[in-house]
């Protein structure tokens, strides 16, 4: 076998979970061949480098051998080599996340206290929530 469909080459090195998954992808335009984008019938070979984005990270692969068969993940990684500024890009994502701030640390005050939910409770009862616009209504009115 020296031609696989991309869709099926993508699920058989295991990028994808299942076929139709791969195919999303490539319909999205998230899946190239040697620079070009491409559609789920489109053939693929060894020597070819196939770019995929996913989670907002591209990893590009060069491929090394062709299997139409879902094998287990060390078979399924000798079809692919991954290129050094593919893994590069990657470990520098990885310590971007590893670093990067809680996202709930941002929160200064949290949920109100007792006394907070009372005073909120209680500018609502008073007419605060009843007002949908901030423009003042009596005045525009009475023109």
């Amino acid at each position: 076998m020296e031609k696989l469909r991309i869709d099926k080459w993508l699920w058989a090195a295991r990028f994808y979970k299942t076929r139709s998954l791969a195919t999303e992808e490539i319909d999205k335009g998230r899946v190239a061949i040697n620079g070009q984008e491409v559609k789920p019938a489109r053939e693929v070979k060894v020597g070819d480098t196939v770019s995929m984005r996913r989670e907002g990270l591209t990893r590009t692969v060069l491929v090394k051998g062709i299997s139409d068969v879902r094998g287990p993940a060390p078979v399924a990684q000798q079809l692919y080599e991954e290129t050094a500024e593919s893994l590069a890009e990657r470990e520098k994502a990885m310590d971007q996340r590893r670093f990067a701030r809680e996202p709930a640390l941002a929160i200064e005050h949290g949920r109100p206290t007792k006394r907070g939910r009372r005073d909120l409770d209680e500018a609502q009862r008073a007419g605060w929530g009843d007002r949908w616009s901030a423009s003042i209504d009596d005045d525009t009115t009475k023109r």
